[in-house]
């Protein structure tokens, strides 16, 4: 069975953690992996960095800019991965942006996932109709789930339409703004969160952006399956090092 499907299928909300690749330094990224399985996170994010985002905000966007500084690249990120499934059990997912799967070579990409152990892709910038027409086989052949994501904006028809073609969850991005923003979540954001739960969709949801602390992670996941942590965890990182991150996991519980 899938690990992202494994994971799902447990009785509790997931953690998942996002970070990006290469930082702070250029060989940190599978000692952060190692240490956020052993400290209880359920899924890791590994965040591909590119130059030119679409969602994220100041904290991840200066942590990608700082790892394409030290020298990650796709090619550099599959080379450090090799052998990490010796030592990490949990789910991996790699997040990024079309284009580095694109110069890479989509096939070869998911032939290193594979390879590798990858159990995921989430690319926001890949149109679910250009993954549907022509590459969806290609991932499904290489063991690979497809994330796709939804927003307060997206239209119930659409939201349907995303359902039908996932096949582990469904990317719940809680605002419409870049992320970190701030912490806690209103009216507006809590009613969003039943609004898609009361759909009863054939997917899990996991709520990205906003989840900071034990309150937002609470809030967000009463109606989920769990939360996607990237720009609080990459500060901690950034202000802390590698031993503030069994601590801030464990602060989320």
């Amino acid at each position: 069975m899938n690990r992202i499907i494994a994971a799902l299928a447990q009785d509790k909300k997931l953690i998942s953690i996002y970070f990006t690749a290469g930082y702070p330094q250029l060989e940190d990224t599978t000692e952060v992996i190692k240490r956020l399985a052993k400290a209880g996170t359920d899924v890791i994010e590994i965040g591909l960095p590119y130059s030119d985002p679409l969602a994220d905000g100041p904290v991840i966007q200066k942590s990608s800019e700082q790892a394409l500084r030290n020298g990650m690249s796709t090619k550099v990120l599959f080379e450090q991965l090799q052998g990490i499934r010796d030592e990490v059990d949990i789910p991996l997912i790699v997040m990024g942006y079309f284009n580095a799967m694109l110069q890479f070579g989509v096939e070869d990409f998911c032939k290193e996932c594979k390879a590798i152990g990858i159990d995921g892709i989430i690319m926001p910038d890949l149109p679910i109709s250009i993954y549907e027409r022509d590459y969806k086989a290609l991932f499904e052949s290489h063991g690979l789930k497809f994330v796709p994501l939804i927003t307060p904006e997206t239209s119930v028809e659409r939201i349907h339409q995303i359902d039908a073609l996932g096949d582990s969850f469904v990317y719940m991005v809680s605002s419409s703004s870049t992320t970190g923003g701030e912490a806690g979540f209103g009216e507006d954001a809590m009613a969003y969160f039943k609004r898609i739960s009361d759909m009863q969709m054939d997917n899990k949801l996991m709520v990205g952006f906003g989840i900071k602390d034990a309150l937002s992670f609470e809030q967000a996941s009463r109606y989920t399956s769990g939360c996607i942590i990237g720009s609080e965890f990459i500060r901690r990182l950034t202000n802390e090092g590698m031993e503030g991150i069994a601590p801030f996991v464990k602060s989320l519980k």
